[in-house]
């Protein structure tokens, strides 16, 4: 695994695993992770490419996007750094383990269970949820509650499937949205912070085939909210 030069450490993203086929890292809660019409420069994208020209601006070096975390969601990320890379990790992402940390208002009926339906998005970028598989794409969303408080629960999510906003609108779907989710959620919120957490990626890698398992530390809001021993995980 490559050493990562503290002087190029792109901010708001802390990179955790760099070898010569891919990129993974930390994101922090804020930032995107490509362009869009109100923001082109402070994107993860955008600092991983300066990252890896390491401050030759006649460099054509860059990073190609495999998927992305939405810009309140914090966690791990990955990028490759060729498009033959790109295109492996995205043609074996169904192989590919997501997990999740967030934390929704109150208690869930259903300590575990499995969330399904289909997925769709308006004009205003708001994405709708229906059991009608006429109306949007199909989402799998595999939960499990760690721990309770009084108010809110720890949910551990396995990913199934990785749509635009896909577990916000589910937990909001079960009537439990997660805390800090004014889209979705309450459209006032004292929480400056979207309590979700990509926290780790298992992948095969394109190189040598074998299982990569990266973790991203929770971020200490979580703590706030629900004394965990986020460590343990």
């Amino acid at each position: 695994m490559k050493k990562t030069s503290r002087k190029y450490q792109p901010k708001g993203f802390h990179i955790l695993h760099e070898d010569r086929d891919v990129i993974v890292g930390n994101k922090s809660p804020g930032l995107l992770t490509v362009g869009a019409m109100w923001e082109k420069e402070n994107t993860v994208h955008n600092l991983l490419n300066q990252y890896i020209r390491k401050g030759n601006s006649r460099s054509r070096a860059c990073v190609f996007v495999v998927h992305r975390l939405d810009q309140a969601t914090s966690g791990a990320l990955i990028f490759a750094k060729t498009e033959e890379v790109q295109q492996y990790l995205k043609n074996n992402w169904k192989s590919t383990v997501k997990t999740y940390y967030t934390i929704v208002h109150g208690h869930l009926k259903k300590k575990a269970d499995t969330i399904e339906s289909y997925l769709s998005e308006d004009e205003d970028y708001h994405v709708h949820s229906s059991k009608d598989s006429g109306k949007g794409v199909l989402a799998q969303t595999q939960y499990e509650v760690i721990q309770e408080t009084g108010s809110y629960s720890l949910v551990k999510v396995n990913l199934l499937t990785g749509k635009k906003n896909q577990i916000r609108v589910h937990m909001a779907e079960l009537g439990h949205p997660i805390v800090g989710d004014v889209k979705y959620g309450k459209s006032t919120s004292k929480f400056k912070n979207l309590a979700l957490h990509s926290a780790s990626l298992e992948f095969t890698h394109p190189f040598s085939k074998k299982r990569i398992l990266v973790k991203a530390k929770v971020p200490d809001y979580f703590k706030e909210l629900v004394p965990f021993d986020f460590d343990s995980l």
